[in-house]
Parts: C-alpha cells; structure tokens; sequence
C-alpha cells in the first residue's frame, strides 16, 4: 500500500540575540525567498508574517526531510540572501528554533494567527508568546533559552 501524509508545521524563530534587523519595507521580500526555499525542497509556505525580530512560518512539509534539515537550509540561505541584498553583513538567525505540528482542523487559526502577527504584539511580546506556545503544545523547555537577550 502507498504511504499518504499530510503534514502542517508552525515554525517560529528570531534574529540571533533577537535583534530587530528585519524591515517592514522588505520582510514580504525574505517570506518570498523562504518560500522559494521551501518549494525546492517541495513543501509549501502556507503563511509567513513576524516582527522585526523573528518570523512565523505555516508550511506544508514532506516526512522524507528531516524539518531540521529544512530550518537549516531556511536559515543559511536566507541570511545570504539578506546580507547580498540589502547590505545587512551582521544579519543573523538564532540557532535554534520551535516547531509544532498543526492539525488539518486548525489549519485556518494558525494561518490567520501567522499573518497577524503586528496585531499580537500589541499585547503580548515575543517571550510572552513564545511561552504561551510551548505550554500550549505542553513542551519541556529551559527558561535559560527563552529568555536569551
């Protein structure tokens, strides 16, 4: 019998030491090139929004890749798209990252959470919502790592 899957992951990481280094002007520009990223890899980028200093990512993936194969790829080569095209030569990611898996029934929340980032932060900033998810997801986790300056 053939193997059918259907996987959906919410990714979320920061610039390194969550510098606020990505632009509004251009952030529309880094979701394009990640999701060009992604398509080579055959996934697909279903939402991507952030802040300016970190990003949210809805995608569809395959279960032949490892997902941290794909973040590294993400990361590597979107950091030498940043410092090529717009100069930014101390633009980094953190070295990590959260990843949760997404039911198909949920799909539509988590996009719609993905694009309205600006309007989350109003109220809740990025540590606060990073360990809303983790509970959330019920992850072990060492505060040690959120709370990186």
């Amino acid at each position: 019998m053939p193997t059918f899957t259907k996987l959906h992951y919410h990714i979320v990481f920061s610039t390194k030491g969550r510098r606020a280094l990505i632009d509004p002007s251009w952030e529309d520009d880094l979701y394009g090139y990640i999701g060009g990223i992604i398509r080579q890899q055959r996934g697909v980028l279903l939402a991507a929004g952030g802040m300016p200093d970190h990003v949210h990512l809805l995608i569809g993936f395959r279960p032949d890749i490892a997902l941290s194969d794909l973040l590294r790829d993400i990361k590597s080569l979107s950091s030498g798209w940043v410092h090529k095209e717009k100069g930014l030569l101390d633009f980094a990611w953190q070295e990590g990252y959260s990843a949760f898996t997404v039911s198909h029934s949920a799909l539509e929340d988590v996009r719609l959470y993905v694009k309205t980032q600006k309007e989350h932060h109003r109220q809740r900033d990025y540590q606060e919502e990073l360990l809303m998810m983790l509970k959330l997801n019920e992850v072990d986790f060492d505060e040690r790592y959120v709370f990186v300056g």
